[in-house]
């Protein structure tokens, strides 16, 4: 009987604990986001293109803020030069021959905006005439580790193959800096299927810089990561076509402090996810099972802007392959179908225990929680989502969030504090 009232204690001092630290997530209203990001990016008259960039940068170059830029076709930096892009330079980008930034391996890109005065890739189309994947995205080859057979890969999207090689062993190098960078109208499909995201990261390096990055309409995924390790901070993924997060082929690293705000009309035929991770890939194998994938994510603001006239449109928000580690801390997923989808490569509730992990955590879906491709341990696989908050019934995105509407800065504040939602046991 000892035994039981204190086990029955130990619970509700847990409880307690949970719903004070819950609260405080709450209280979060992303100031962080204030000042350089555009929630409507196609009202925005940026002014006209006046110097053409080089579909060869060989040598160190400087584009200055007093000159606006027409990016056209593939731009490609080589031969370990950087490029460095001054706050406040707005970089126009071609949709008839639609454009790409490619930094090779050894090279750099530098470009670190302000809060008043960010870095801007956009379309060089008029206000209101702007679309999802007008021009490519940008790609970044780095040296750090890669969890393939050979350490190494080539770029998606058939670049040149001269240029395209990334991983290596220089795990701490400073492969870029991005800082308080827009990327806007990205992932176009007419000159390659894949590839051209809004920011696509290969082998980057530990003493890499990242922070403060928008990607927006893009038609393919706004942040796509293989390999490579960081601590990356302050990203918003807004109404994009395909993943808002997808990181594969062994990355390792935290992301704080992170937004994907989704539409349930806007999706990619095969299926898109607000986060997919991917342990490794099966075409290129891997050296250890124990360098697969492996992200933090901590404070994210996860949305679908569904409600329940449309809910039926959206699909689980996080999808892990092939053994992915995936832990989310802090953070709020609302307006999907289900919280995560497993594959098959998940073949047991203790794989599902060891891989993905969700705390101190609220999630408002339609579905029952949790997707798996083995559908003899369907009904344990609901153990992953234990202690996190929920809400009863599904919630419509204007029920539940303060102002997730709002022009300027969307706020996911929920309405009524967490201690009055459900706790998953």
């Amino acid at each position: 009987m000892k035994k039981r009232c204190f086990l029955i204690t130990a619970f509700a001092i847990f409880i307690t604990s949970f719903t004070t630290l819950a609260q405080d997530f709450n209280n979060s209203t992303n100031k962080w986001a204030r000042g350089w990001t555009n929630f409507t990016p196609n009202k925005t008259d940026y002014p006209q293109a006046e110097e053409k960039l080089p579909n060869i940068i060989a040598n160190n170059t400087y584009l200055t803020n007093d000159v606006v830029y027409f990016m056209s076709g593939d731009v490609y930096v080589i031969n370990n030069a950087s490029l460095t892009i001054q706050e406040g330079t707005i970089i126009r980008c071609d949709h008839k021959n639609p454009a790409n930034l490619i930094v090779t391996k050894g090279s750099k890109l530098v470009a670190a905006g302000s809060v008043a005065y960010p870095i801007v890739f956009t379309s060089n189309k008029d206000p209101k005439s702007r679309r999802s994947g007008d021009w490519g995205g940008i790609t970044i080859a780095g040296s750090g580790k890669v969890n393939t057979v050979s350490g190494n890969g080539l770029i998606q999207g058939n670049y040149k193959p001269q240029y395209s090689v990334f991983g290596g062993n220089q795990f701490s190098e400073e492969t870029t800096i991005l800082r308080y960078i827009r990327i806007e109208f990205s992932g176009n499909t007419t000159k390659r299927q894949q590839g051209s995201n809004g920011l696509s990261l290969y082998g980057l390096g530990t003493s890499s810089i990242i922070d403060n990055i928008m990607v927006s309409h893009s038609n393919q995924d706004a942040f796509n990561i293989h390999g490579g390790e960081n601590n990356i901070k302050n990203l918003i993924s807004f109404k994009v076509k395909g993943n808002d997060y997808q990181f594969s082929e062994g990355f390792k690293g935290n992301l704080n402090s992170i937004m994907a705000i989704r539409h349930p009309y806007i999706t990619s035929s095969k299926g898109s996810f607000a986060i997919a991770a991917d342990g490794y890939d099966k075409n290129m194998g891997y050296t250890d099972l124990n360098a697969v994938t492996d992200a933090t994510i901590s404070n994210a603001t996860i949305v679908n802007l569904s409600d329940k006239s449309n809910y039926q449109h959206t699909a689980p928000a996080v999808y892990t392959s092939n053994l992915a580690n995936l832990y989310i801390h802090n953070s709020k997923i609302s307006g999907f179908s289900d919280v995560v989808k497993f594959d098959e490569s998940y073949n047991s509730l203790s794989k599902m225990q060891q891989a993905f992990m969700m705390d101190n955590s609220f999630f408002n879906i339609h579905g029952e929680g949790v997707e798996s491709a083995n559908k003899s341990i369907k009904k344990e696989s609901l153990n992953v989502l234990k202690y996190n908050r929920f809400t009863k019934d599904f919630a419509g995105v204007e029920e539940l969030f303060s102002n997730p509407f709002d022009n300027a800065n969307p706020k996911f504040d929920l309405k009524r504090s967490l201690n009055t939602y459900m706790v998953m046991q």
